[in-house]
């Protein structure tokens, strides 16, 4: 916004240009100073958040292979087969689109059905203890199981999708160097051409006239695709945004007051970011986020019942056969702290994994079942913070004014990647 527009000639238009440039920056409606002095703590707290803080890509104790070239090459191929899915058009990339940042663009996920929830971005999520909006698996490569099987997904079943290693020389071949031969299927009395626990009626009969020494052996070959796609998943990286080079500029103490790297308003909204925003409080690091869990305060989509989180699925995470407690499993119990403490109690209710924030300028809509279509719709929604239907809302109300949301939002679309993606 302009603040001098000039309406009149003369003293008395002078005099009413600088009322309205008064009232107006008294509002908060003029641009921040370019200049802005960051302190010693800001200093600080702006390293944080840069790419070039990024700490060591963790381990998974649970996943023997998450460190292998030839897991994660194998595990590509499985993310763009179409094989993977009962009628031979979804792949994992079909959601997970790398163009959009491995989002798809709609509110709900849709692929063979219509999924419950918005999709999230698999970019980072290595760093993650818990996948899905709710947590629901507690590592990649449980997570990336999940989809293949559902029927609003991929629609696959255990049976079928192990056949597609075993037919295909590739990854035959390769998964004889990750984990051993597979075994012979051709004997469709103990390997029926299809069967899984989590099927249809005629797939969960078949599945319990199996043995359940072959029911173990196919799980565990079904784990072990799971554990070769979360290899490759590994490897995907954030890419550096514009912010990042900034905030490196302002570590090392260079010259920054250039508005070729941040504008003035991109500056003062990185301010409020640090500060009277709040946004620390849960998107914090170089992906912006605690990966912890929050209620906030989203009202469901119209004719929705509230969305109940994390708490709704906490027994499920503990059962899960493919946790890091599982059979399948690569880790020992002493390596699995996330899952043997985590937390639980009524805050959980209605609260929702913290996304990463970084580009979002390629990953609307927002929210966990994409009820807001612009980030400007997000910044107001946190600047009311409206009470919750179900559970409590942790935020509190931020008083911000139009101009410094604005300003917030400046900020935030300079972490939209200007990288390329793998």
């Amino acid at each position: 916004m302009n603040c001098c527009h000039p309406c009149h000639a003369g003293v008395s238009g002078i005099r009413d240009i600088l009322l309205w440039v008064l009232i107006l920056c008294a509002l908060g409606s003029c641009s921040g100073d370019s200049n802005i002095v960051w302190t010693e703590s800001e200093i600080g707290l702006i390293g944080s958040l840069s790419l070039s803080a990024f700490p060591p890509l963790p381990p998974d104790p649970s996943n023997a292979v998450a460190q292998s070239p030839l897991a994660a090459e194998l595990g590509l191929k499985l993310f763009n087969d179409k094989r993977l899915s009962i009628n031979g058009e979804i792949a994992c990339s079909s959601c997970h689109q790398p163009d959009r940042q491995f989002t798809d663009g709609l509110q709900v996920a849709r692929a063979i059905g219509t999924s419950r929830r918005n999709t999230p971005s698999i970019i980072g999520t290595a760093w993650s203890p818990w996948l899905y909006w709710d947590g629901r698996k507690d590592s990649q490569w449980a997570q990336a199981l999940a989809p293949l099987e559902d029927p609003a997904e991929h629609g696959g079943n255990r049976m079928q999708l192990i056949r597609v290693l075993y037919e295909d020389d590739d990854y035959r071949q390769g998964y004889a160097q990750l984990f051993g031969p597979l075994p012979e299927l051709d004997d469709s009395t103990r390997f029926p051409p299809q069967a899984s626990p989590m099927g249809n009626e005629a797939q969960i009969a078949s599945w319990a006239r199996m043995s359940n020494e072959d029911q173990d052996l196919v799980s565990r070959i079904f784990a072990n695709m799971g554990k070769m796609i979360a290899a490759w998943e590994r490897t995907v990286m954030p890419p550096r945004t514009r912010f990042d080079a900034y905030a490196d500029a302002v570590v090392r103490g260079d010259d920054i007051d250039s508005e070729q790297l941040f504008s003035s308003d991109e500056k003062a909204g990185l301010r409020l970011y640090l500060g009277k925003a709040r946004c620390l409080e849960c998107h914090n690091g170089p992906l912006f986020t605690n990966n912890e869990f929050h209620n906030t305060g989203l009202l469901p989509p119209p004719g929705e019942t509230p969305d109940l989180g994390r708490s709704r699925v906490l027994e499920e995470v503990r059962s899960d056969p493919f946790n890091c407690l599982g059979p399948y499993s690569d880790a020992v119990a002493a390596q699995c702290l996330e899952l043997r403490y985590m937390r639980t109690g009524e805050e959980l209710i209605g609260a929702h994994r913290t996304p990463s924030l970084r580009n979002l300028g390629k990953t609307a809509p927002y929210m966990h079942k994409g009820q807001m279509a612009t980030l400007s719709q997000v910044l107001d929604h946190y600047n009311r913070a409206p009470l919750a239907l179900v559970g409590h809302n942790e935020a509190e109300p931020l008083g911000l004014s139009r101009s410094e949301l604005q300003q917030l939002e400046a900020f935030l679309r300079t972490l939209d990647a200007t990288g390329a993606l793998p």
